[in-house]
């Protein structure tokens, strides 16, 4: 089944979101030292993938013209409003509360390349076992996150369901049209760009900076085209 290890992945999320719910009651200063932790985690994670790319033009480029399109549409802005709408079907104790733990784990969950290597895993071969190895880390991370930022947590895994189904359905049929080499370079320079991308997600938590994160997610896209065009010069 192609979309075995997606559905695994949202149903973790949902899982440890409610487990994190049983655990929410934590004094206010323990809460902020964890999500200081977490936020180290992430940037550190961040560096880590971006230190992977070989021609880090490419990915000053992407994020550039990732982030024109990005502000162009408002990405982040619409995420956001997804968020409050949520919000005001669910209801919060504290207003923007779900809106910015619905973001915060969706931008974590599918920017990081283990959500595109794995799709593209289930539909190629039907092999699972990334984005198994991947449910474990966001049920893990989705606990911690709702026993700090609630419950906006839970929802975060309709889009990663969606957006990693569709990878994976349209890796079905990758290996007919995409080469190898070039796809093995992709997923070099698109880890580097999402490694910048998670480093300014934990900066956000760490309320270090404010970047609207979801606006640079075009970049992705603008990785496939650059490192393409430089595969057929």
């Amino acid at each position: 089944m192609v979309l075995l290890g997606t559905l695994v992945n949202g149903l973790a999320i949902v899982l440890a979101s409610l487990i994190g719910l049983l655990v929410k009651r934590i004094p206010d200063k323990m809460r902020e030292t964890i999500m200081i932790g977490i936020a180290l985690a992430v940037v550190v994670l961040g560096v880590n993938m971006a230190l992977q790319s070989e021609q880090f033009l490419i990915v000053i480029g992407s994020l550039v013209v990732g982030a024109v399109i990005g502000e162009k549409l408002d990405l982040d802005g619409g995420l956001n409003r997804i968020g409050s709408w949520i919000e005001t079907r669910v209801g919060a104790s504290e207003e923007g509360s779900i809106a910015k733990a619905f973001v915060t784990t969706t931008l974590i969950y599918v920017v990081g390349a283990m959500a595109i290597l794995g799709a593209i895993d289930s539909g190629l071969r039907g092999d699972h076992s990334v984005l198994y190895t991947k449910s474990m880390l966001d049920g893990f991370t989705a606990m911690l996150f709702t026993s700090t930022l609630g419950i906006g947590v839970i929802f975060s895994a309709i889009p990663v369901v969606l957006y990693q189904g569709t990878i994976a359905l349209l890796a079905t049929q990758i290996n007919e049209y995409v080469p190898q080499a070039l796809m093995d370079q992709f997923i070099v320079e698109m880890t580097a760009t999402g490694g910048v991308m998670i480093m300014a997600i934990g900066l956000n938590i760490a309320g270090i900076l404010k970047v609207r994160v979801a606006n640079l997610l075009p970049g992705i896209a603008v990785v496939a085209v650059i490192v393409t065009v430089l595969y057929n010069i």
